[in-house]
This record gives C-alpha cells, sequence and structure tokens, in this order.
C-alpha cells in the first residue's frame, strides 16, 4: 500500500479579506504527496506557490482546509512543532545558516533538530567524523573547513551546506523554495544535482518550487503547476520524462486560456 507522506485539503487562504486589498490567493488547493515523490512546483508570479509553501510549514494558517503530514493533522500545529517534520530551504543562501557560526557549529545545531536539546559543550571527534563524511559527499572540500564561519563561504557552497543541513536528521517533508534562484546558471546546476542527489538517496519526499520549466520537467517524478491559486496541471511519471517545455506551455495555455509572460519560466 502506498503511504501518504503529505496531504493538502481544500487549502483556502486570503490576504486582507473584506478590504479593498482582499487577495484570494489560494482557492481550494488539493494535493497528495506520498512517501518518496519529488515534485516540482511551477507557476507565475502571484500563482501562489509561495503561499503554498509558507501555509505548509504553518508561517501561514489557511482560512480552511487541512494539512496532514505522515498522518498528523498539524493544521493548528505552531511552526516550531511542526519544523519536526518539515525541513525548508530558501532561496537566499544566508537564511538557511548562521553566519557567525563554523561549518561545524551549524550542523551540531542541525543535527539536534527535533531532539531536546542539553547543555554539552563543543562538538564530540565522533560527530565531527560523520560531518567530514557527510560533507565529503558534496565534492566542494568542505570536509577540510570545519572550523571556517559560514559568512566566508560562497553561495552555492552555503546553499549546498543548507541543503546537507536540512536532510543530516531525514524529514518527513523536504521543502525547496526557489533555493537555487539567487545563485548564476553553473552554481544553480550544480546545486540541483546535488539536491536530486540527495533526495534520491535518501528517498526524500521533496516539494521544490521553481521557476524555471526546463529545470522543473528535468528533476523529480512529478510536476504540477499552479495558476491563480489552483492547481491546473499535474504530469507525472512516462508522460512527465516525454514532455518538453513547449508541451507543457501547449497544456498550460489549454488549460488556462493563456499564454505564459513570465520570461524566467521559460529558461532552459
Amino acid at each position: 500500500m502506498t503511504e501518504k507522506r503529505l496531504e493538502l485539503i481544500d487549502i483556502h487562504k486570503t490576504f486582507e479579506a473584506g478590504t479593498v486589498n482582499e487577495n484570494y490567493v489560494l482557492k481550494g488547493v488539493n494535493l497528495t504527496l506520498n512517501a518518496g515523490d519529488f515534485v516540482t512546483v511551477i507557476g507565475g508570479n502571484g500563482a501562489g506557490k509561495s503561499t503554498l509553501l509558507n501555509t505548509i510549514t504553518g508561517a501561514l494558517s489557511p482560512d480552511s482546509g487541512s494539512i496532514i503530514i505522515d498522518n498528523q493533522d498539524v493544521t493548528a500545529l505552531a511552526t516550531a512543532k511542526r519544523s519536526k517534520l518539515i525541513s525548508h530551504v530558501f532561496q537566499d543562501p544566508k537564511m538557511g545558516t548562521a553566519s557567525r557560526l563554523t561549518i561545524q557549529e551549524n550542523l551540531a545545531l542541525a543535527n539536534k533538530r527535533g531532539l531536546k536539546r542539553g547543555l554539552s559543550k563543543g562538538v564530540k571527534a565522533d560527530d565531527k567524523e560523520m560531518m567530514r563524511e557527510r560533507l565529503a559527499t558534496l565534492e566542494l572540500g568542505l570536509e577540510n573547513r570545519l572550523t571556517t564561519d559560514v559568512m566566508y563561504l560562497s553561495g552555492g557552497q552555503r546553499q549546498a551546506l543548507t541543503l546537507l543541513m536540512a536532510t543530516l536528521r531525514k524529514p518527513e517533508l523536504l521543502l525547496l523554495d526557489e533555493h537555487t534562484a539567487a545563485l548564476d546558471p553553473k552554481t544553480s546546476e550544480m546545486v540541483l544535482n546535488l539536491t536530486d542527489k540527495i533526495v534520491r538517496e535518501q528517498n526524500l519526499t521533496t516539494l521544490m518550487i521553481t521557476h524555471n520549466m526546463a529545470d522543473a520537467l528535468a528533476y523529480g517524478n512529478r510536476t504540477i503547476m499552479l495558476h491563480q491559486g489552483r492547481i491546473i496541471l499535474d504530469v507525472a511519471g512516462e508522460e512527465k520524462a516525454n514532455m518538453t517545455v513547449t508541451d507543457l506551455l501547449e497544456m498550460f495555455k489549454r488549460e488556462a486560456g493563456e499564454s505564459i509572460t513570465n520570461d524566467a519560466m521559460l529558461l532552459s
């Protein structure tokens, strides 16, 4: 039997309801991710992508609907308690790490996610060895820089470290919020390949927002498209594997009744 990892049931979200600035962003979103699904999410500006992720993390509360993670209804659960189930990697590489702490100190904090934190001082020798082994898998030489402050890393190195931190303890759900958008094309490709490697090796259930249609089709086993607060496309398996950006554009035009005008989504 397929194990469900995330269920969004009829999620609605409106900002500034009842005012002249009312903005109805999520309009009855229904989405299920099974264990091990790697789902890419695309959509133009204002489609509701970030609102969707922020609703899952608990940063925003839905007006109505339910959020189920690993068979737990977390709709009313505080963000801090929900973070035991979710790892979140942001667009800005600086948001996932503490700049003035060393690589090993950042990893030590990540290794305590979801655990009771005591008053133990420093990083144990066994932990350092584990850190070196995990850092070596990034193939960036960071395993030899454990005592380097994170502020001295490049954007790509920092985002790679953030990915490692987010998955050091396997989360029930990994959320990637356009986590390569702030990187140059070559570095973005490196981080995406690393993402794919980590997700595959750990069989992580992942939801990745991207502005890039080519990347959405190249990674993961399923692609959904948000438009005006609704999921209008959901392709998976062989259909996704054989699809081109042109095919996706044609499907969007057929379902939405309009053409995509956001050039960033058409990058290859």
